[in-house]
């Protein structure tokens, strides 16, 4: 069914702001049918008292009002549970899934878990993401070893593992950031080289799942409104004076949108390609 979008905390965003990036618009039917598994559709508070939507929940609830029944991954139980019942209160299909993305045992067993839930998977979306370290002086090889194990081995891992599974028409989107291309948003080299990497990684999938008929591309998140994204402006205050070209951050609703563009028949011809979704910031100067 398609679920009408509710309101996110009135008077959160801008009142120029779209239907679509406040969260309020309506959905279409665009993923009718889709068995759609979200990693990292959860959501951390990170101790803020009413934080804005996050990407992963945005991509979940939106994917279940486009008509989606939702796998909703996380390895925080609270927070896997919380979405999927937003998601259930609305009217849609969900069930949380708790495990670590870094694991790939646990990758494994949600993908089946996720497959048995649904009856099947033909879309996927792939949220996960960490920022440690400071600078090359402040980031040790353990900090390292730790975003890649989470920002580009669980991707990896979730590709590995559903490709297979997958039907033709199916879709993977990954997230990445515009810290890949514009440095200068953060002060993890880890964080920038990993998500640098996954336009690669999606170029490599794309291949091999092309003779499949299954897609794979990456949405590119710019300066987000997200608990996560105010957490990173109290270390880097600069990050709020960032000029962006059109004149606002963006919200999780945002993001969610452009990936379920790319998760849906719309998107049939698109493959191996990297959308950025940021405002401008990455290309216009």
């Amino acid at each position: 069914m398609t679920v009408t979008a509710s309101s996110e905390a009135p008077g959160a965003f801008p009142a120029h702001v779209s239907d679509t990036a406040a969260g309020t618009a309506v959905g279409h039917g665009t993923l009718q049918g889709r068995r759609l598994l979200v990693v990292g559709g959860g959501q951390q508070s990170y101790d803020q008292d009413d934080p804005p939507i996050g990407i992963g929940r945005a991509i979940s609830l939106l994917g279940a009002r486009e008509g989606a029944s939702v796998a909703v991954a996380d390895i925080d139980a609270v927070a896997a549970l919380t979405t999927a019942d937003r998601i259930t209160r609305e009217g849609g299909t969900a069930h949380a899934l708790i495990g670590d993305s870094s694991n790939e045992a646990d990758v494994a067993r949600l993908v089946i878990e996720a497959v048995e839930l649904l009856g099947g998977l033909d879309a996927i979306s792939l949220n996960v993401g960490i920022a440690v370290g400071d600078h090359l002086g402040g980031t040790t090889s353990a900090d390292w070893d730790r975003i890649m194990a989470t920002n580009l081995r669980a991707p990896f891992l979730y590709c590995k593992h559903t490709l297979p599974l997958l039907p033709p028409g199916a879709a993977i989107v990954l997230t990445s950031s515009t810290a890949a291309r514009v440095v200068s948003t953060t002060d993890s080299p880890g964080y920038a080289a990993s998500k640098a990497a996954l336009s690669g990684l999606c170029a490599y999938v794309a291949k091999e799942a092309a003779p499949r008929r299954v897609r794979v591309n990456v949405v590119m998140p710019g300066l987000i409104d997200t608990s996560l994204g105010r957490l990173a402006s109290l270390v880097k205050p600069d990050r709020d004076s960032t000029p962006i070209p059109l004149g606002r951050q963006g919200t999780g609703w945002d993001v969610a949108a452009a990936a379920a563009f790319l998760l849906s028949d719309a998107a049939d011809y698109i493959t191996g390609q990297t959308v950025a979704v940021d405002g401008g910031l990455s290309e216009v100067r």
